[in-house]
């Protein structure tokens, strides 16, 4: 049987950790023996941390890691690498905001076989205008910079074979900010088989944002400077 390994990046989540504990730990007790949900404290300054290892005792599936503060990329990537480090046949990626539905996982799950990854697209949004604005900036600049078009490039909701991953991690840099929208444009230009299936997208659930519009800004002026760079760097691979 196929192992699984969900892969949850976290930082100062004290308000959500524990329903997201409560909603995803039930998907990878059905999974093979070798699966785990992994959840990543990103160097949190709350109780994060704390709780996760309470509920680690309890539920041996579950993976309580921390590590110094790198932003939420980093943080993914780290969960990426350990994923496969352990031998993760598939890799499966969300937040821990409480925003997507664990009962919309197993559409996904059903379809793995046929893509190197199954994301999710986030139709009907309710997390603010904002957000929508900056997803769709982005789909524009990506189109701009590497010649894509992408649906949702950055979707928290990502089911891919850890395999194929694994050679593809080779192309991010290392503690890249936006690593999941790099992960997306990379499958697209290297045309590698990907399925986008609509999910629901609530708002957080409990706790604060630790991005704000500014935060957004200063990343996006970067990441352009940055995917200007890594469209050369991706045309000699």
């Amino acid at each position: 049987m196929d192992s699984l390994y969900i892969v949850i990046p976290a930082y100062n989540e004290e308000a959500n950790v524990e329903n997201v504990v409560k909603d995803w730990y039930p998907v990878i007790e059905k999974m093979s023996d070798k699966s785990r949900l992994v959840i990543i404290d990103d160097g949190s300054r709350d109780n994060t941390y704390k709780i996760l290892t309470r509920l680690a005792e309890k539920r041996p599936k579950l993976i309580a890691l921390t590590k110094p503060n790198a932003g939420h990329g980093a943080t993914v990537l780290y969960g990426y690498n350990y994923a496969i480090e352990k031998g993760a046949d598939y890799i499966f990626q969300t937040d821990s905001d409480g925003q997507t539905l664990p009962s919309e996982f197993w559409k996904f799950w059903d379809t793995r076989e046929k893509y190197a990854m199954v994301i999710g697209h986030r139709k009907g949004r309710q997390d603010g205008f904002s957000r929508v604005f900056v997803t769709k900036t982005l789909k524009l600049v990506i189109l701009l910079c590497f010649h894509v078009s992408i649906t949702d490039a950055n979707t928290p909701f990502r089911l891919m074979k850890a395999k194929v991953l694994k050679e593809r991690l080779k192309l991010v840099p290392k503690d890249f900010n936006l690593s999941n929208v790099l992960i997306s444009v990379i499958y697209a230009k290297q045309k590698l088989p990907v399925k986008y299936m609509p999910i629901t997208f609530r708002p957080r659930q409990g706790g604060v944002n630790s991005i704000n519009l500014k935060k957004i800004f200063g990343i996006g002026k970067k990441a352009l400077l940055d995917f200007v760079k890594l469209n050369k760097a991706l045309k000699k691979a």
